[in-house]
Formats: structure tokens, sequence, C-alpha cells
């Protein structure tokens, strides 16, 4: 009789809600944008500039900055060159504690000074930066990314199941002892959370920095599925906002999904300003079954992960996805994906620009760019748009783009990222008489159309 009691509790535990959680933030102080990089916020679960256009950040992971034991690729001018000619405007940067804070207490200037230098060249050639708390099996210690070896807990064995960065590392022990350290007391918490408000202090005033994604791909085992989100990962988001917030409110906040597999994230609702909702999506790619043509499980995932980020409520942007591309079934995946991602009005970032194996868009070693796939993820869009507009799915390959703009539009411009780097430049059609000017400095076409008229908007190859 005992052991049933148990179970029935145990379920009862699992299941039992929390309430709703608040997070504080002083109202934004923001000195003037950079230009061509406005400001951003969220408004009604929809990222907007400074005069309430949507706003589409599509882009790339770029991994030059993790720990040098894992071999990062570097970052160059022509990588960002590439990636702005070819549309896109964001990249999504991984950061790692262990080299920000790699003594307890002792923030490191030199690693910063590059951080800042990498900002810079992604904001000369207009990409935003989205900064990514980077982690994989919690700690260069353990042989992944993370956290510095003060934060891990000694005298534990690291018994290795298979190679980083394999499921099979999630039965050490060592990991997972520091992990659930952690997760469940205050102490890493606090200088975790230090060290965000010493990054956050030196970027505040830059609106080249989209936000701060706070902590890559948190999952809860060793700890308890579901009850994880509820006790440790939101209550966490909750404190890491207002820490955040308080030393730099004028920036978004990027809240990555429990990545257990595909099993849904227990949303805690959470009230706050500008919250974008991350999460990855490797179903099919990563994650078994193995994508061989039906999308259906692709479209299941990213509906309930659209459901997670209203339940926050938050803005959602897809902040890593990414299969390898010599899979036969490659190209269908990347295309339902999009698509799926376009119907949610998502942006996203690819993991990752540059690799070797199969993974990146350019080579590690800078020498050889597969603009064949370059152009699949390459798909014009509509970057920035007032209410009132549309568009169907961008091809990349063939180079087109239709735009719907309703009668009661805002008036703002409209501004169409293209992909000149692999398309050529583009010219532009319409039902209304609409102006337009290809603008190669920003890849934009910026079209402006009669207010109080329905309008179509045909972009194609030049």
């Amino acid at each position: 009789m005992f052991l049933p009691l148990v179970a029935v509790a145990f379920v009862v535990w699992i299941v039992l809600p929390v309430g709703a959680l608040t997070a504080e933030v002083p109202a934004p102080h923001r000195p003037m944008a950079q230009p061509g990089l406005p400001w951003l916020s969220v408004h009604d679960r929809d990222i907007v500039d400074e005069s309430g256009r949507r706003v589409l950040l599509r882009g790339f992971n770029d991994s030059a900055l993790i720990e040098s034991s894992l071999n990062p690729a570097p970052l160059d001018a022509a990588d960002a060159h590439i990636m702005h000619a070819s549309g896109f405007d964001v990249v999504r940067l991984p950061i790692v504690w262990s080299e920000l804070e790699p003594a307890r207490g002792r923030f490191n200037d030199s690693y910063l000074a590059r951080v800042a230098a990498a900002v810079s060249l992604l904001n000369r050639n207009g990409l935003y930066v989205v900064f990514d708390m980077h982690f994989l099996g919690w700690s260069p210690v353990y042989g992944g990314s993370g956290a510095p070896s003060w934060a891990t807990v000694q005298g534990v064995p690291d018994a290795h199941w298979g190679p980083m960065p394999s499921i099979g590392r999630l039965l050490s022990p060592a990991i997972n002892i520091s992990t659930a350290y952690f997760w469940l007391t205050s102490d890493w918490q606090n200088e975790y959370l230090h060290t965000w408000q010493w990054v956050a202090s030196y970027f505040r005033d830059n609106s080249g920095v989209a936000g701060y994604d706070i902590i890559n791909e948190p999952h809860s085992f060793p700890l308890a599925p579901f009850r994880f989100d509820k006790d440790q990962l939101w209550p966490f988001y909750a404190r890491a906002v207002e820490a955040i917030g308080s030393v730099d409110s004028n920036h978004l906040f990027f809240l990555d999904n429990d990545m257990a597999g595909d099993i849904p994230t227990t949303v805690v609702p959470l009230r706050a300003p500008n919250l974008v909702f991350a999460p990855h999506v490797y179903t099919g790619a990563l994650i078994p079954p193995y994508f061989t043509g039906d999308t259906g499980p692709l479209a299941v995932h990213v509906d309930e992960l659209t459901s997670e980020a209203k339940a926050v409520p938050a803005a959602l942007w897809f902040g890593e996805f990414s299969i390898n591309i010599d899979h036969e079934d490659s190209d269908g995946w990347i295309n339902a994906v999009l698509d799926a991602f376009e119907q949610r009005n998502a942006g996203w970032a690819w993991w990752q620009w540059r690799q070797d194996g199969g993974w990146g868009v350019r080579s590690a070693d800078g020498k050889s760019l597969d603009v064949r796939f370059l152009k699949l993820l390459a798909r014009p869009y509509v970057a920035t748009a007032p209410a009132g507009v549309t568009s169907d799915h961008g091809d990349g390959i063939h180079g087109r783009l239709r735009v719907t703009v309703a009668a009661n539009h805002g008036t703002q411009p409209i501004e169409i990222a293209w992909p000149s780097f692999t398309l050529g430049t583009p010219y532009v059609t319409s039902t209304c008489n609409a102006t337009s000017r290809w603008d190669a400095d920003l890849s934009r076409v910026i079209v402006t159309t009669p207010t109080g008229v329905a309008c179509s908007l045909d972009v194609n190859m030049g």
C-alpha cells in the first residue's frame, strides 16, 4: 500500500501548478540608436522598432568566442559581409562564463574586449547581435562549454559514455552534480547573474545589441522534469531578468525552452517587459525519429513552441535550428522548418555559420562557401513592416517574394531583405504605383505605398 501512495504523491507533486511570476524592470533610458540598427522592444508579442514596425530577425549562430579547447572557427569581415549581403540581420553570438569570470569575483577585461570587437564588426555590417551565454556539458572541465572550473563540484568522477556532445555525457556524475548544484542553490547563480550584469553594463547603450539569451539549453536532467521548469527554470528567469534589467533595461531578454528533447516546456507565466521566447528546433535532425519527408512531427513541435511563447507571454524567435546538410532529406527538412517559422511570423538563427562536417555555410578555415546551401536559407523576406503588411514564403532559389498590403496599412516604409549576394539586384512591381528603391548598403528594398489603398508587391530577380 505504501508504494502506490508514494507513486500517487509523486504524480501529484509533478503536476501541481505554481503561481505566475513577475520581474520588475525600470523604464528604458536609450541614447540615440546606431544608423540602421534602431532600438528594439516587444509589443503585443512582436519584436518592433522605435516607430512600432514589426522586425523579423533572421541570421546565424557563430561560435567564434567559445572556449579555445573546442577549436572555434574565427569570425572575420568576410563573414559579416556575406551574411548581410545575403539579407540577414542578426547573429546569435555565444559567449562563455568560463572566459568572462575565470576566477570567482574577477572578470576578464581582455575577453570582454574580444566580445566588443566582434559586436563592432557585426554592427558595422548592419547585423544585430544576440548574446548567448553558452553551455554544453556544463563546463570545459568536462570537455564541453560554459561554467568556469571554480563552478564545478570537485571530487566527483566524470565518467565518459561517449564523446561530447553525445547524449551519453548526460550520464556523467560530475556533470549532473555540478548542474544540479547550480539549479538547487543560489551560490553559483548569484555569481552568474553578476557576470551578466557586468556584460550588460558594458553594452547597455548599444542599439546594435538586440538582447541577452540568458542561458543556453537549460534542461531538467538530473532533476525531475516538469517540476524543474516550475521550481528552478522559470523562477531563475524571473531573477535573471530583474538582475540584468536593473543595470540595463534597454534590451530584449531571450528565454530558451527546457531542452528535454521534444518534451514540452512547462511554462510558468512571467510578467516582464521585452521578453522573447527563444526555443531550439532539432526535431528529426538530432532528435529521433529522424526526418524522411514526413513534416508532421515538425509541425506539431513548432505548434507546441508557439503555444509556449503565448503562455509566457513573449515574442517568438527560434534561437537555434539545424540539420546535417549531408543528410539526403536535409533540403526538405530545411524548407519545412522555414515554412513553419514564416507561418508564425517568427525569426530565427541557424546553427551555425562556420563549421565543417555538414552544419556550416562557410568552412571553419574560411576557404569554402556552400552557396547552394546559402540559397536555401537566404530567402527574401519582409524584415521591417508597419501593420497590415504580410507576405508569402520567399524563394531564395528562384528569387521571388510577394507582399500583400492591406488598405488600412501603417504609413511607415516597408523594408524587404533581399539576398543580393546570391540573387543580384531586385526589381519591384506593384498594383498601386508604390515607390521603391534598392539600398545596397542596407541590403533592403525600401517601399512606400499610397495610404488607404490595398496593394500587392512582387519582388523578383533583376
